[in-house]
């Protein structure tokens, strides 16, 4: 569905690349006027570029001051931005940290900081994974901060009620490169393929949009039901390797 977002403005964190990217140039391609802040230099052509460390709260204040300065009011807010430094045993105190920092600590304080800018009718969007409800080894730090993120949906669209609608989506497995991917890989999806950058756009647009207008404190999947796909070694072809 064609969306029609002119005289919107919105903020993409982490939107440099892969999915934030996507999520921005959907958002610019519906009209939207898109700030784009990434540690990450930004490539797309949005209205406001801002490269800084969203670990930092200043980097932050910096942003929000930056973004009213220059954009005025923000409709959509999607907070993307995260990475991992992996788990047990690798990952130490700082990195573990570090990681929570940018994929929790972030989206909550930027959504603090735009609370009284937010126009009415206004939606935020988090990026969480299903990675926040299931876990491969050694992914502890990123599969916290996906959990963080999924409980302060919940929190802050009560918050936040009256002032801005907040969902999250919970990506599965999203080919961000240019990968090629085995029969088996396809078929461990009941939808037939892996996942792209713009499913996970199409979600986001779509919370973000008056459509959705009655939702709120919710999570969408969109993993190609790889989630409920449940697989045992030697049933109906699958081996453990």
């Amino acid at each position: 569905m064609r969306r029609d977002f002119s005289g919107r403005t919105a903020v993409v964190t982490g939107g440099a690349r892969g999915i934030g990217r996507e999520i921005a140039r959907s958002l610019m391609e519906a009209g939207a006027s898109v700030a784009v802040i990434d540690r990450l230099p930004v490539e797309v052509p949005c209205a406001m570029k801002f490269q800084g460390d969203l670990a930092d709260p200043s980097c932050l204040e910096n942003f929000r001051r930056a973004f009213v300065e220059k954009l005025g009011k923000l409709d959509f807010l999607v907070n993307n931005a995260c990475l991992t430094r992996g788990g047990l045993p690798g990952c130490g105190y700082d990195d573990f940290l570090y990681v929570f920092r940018v994929g929790a600590a972030a989206p909550y304080y930027l959504t603090k900081l735009f609370w009284d800018d937010f126009n009415p009718g206004a939606s935020v969007v988090n990026i969480s994974s299903t990675r926040a409800s299931m876990s491969q080894p050694f992914t502890e730090s990123y599969s916290a901060a996906k959990g963080a993120i999924s409980a302060l949906t919940h929190a802050m669209a009560v918050s936040l009620s009256g002032r801005a609608r907040v969902n999250s989506v919970s990506p599965g497995w999203i080919e961000v490169g240019n990968s090629e991917h085995s029969d088996s890989d396809r078929r461990q999806h009941p939808v037939g393929r892996v996942g792209r950058p713009s499913d996970i756009a199409s979600a986001a647009m779509y919370l973000l949009s008056d459509d959705a207008s009655f939702i709120t404190a919710q999570n969408i999947t969109v993993d190609g039901g790889m989630a409920k796909n449940m697989i045992y070694h030697g049933d109906f072809g699958w081996k453990l390797e």
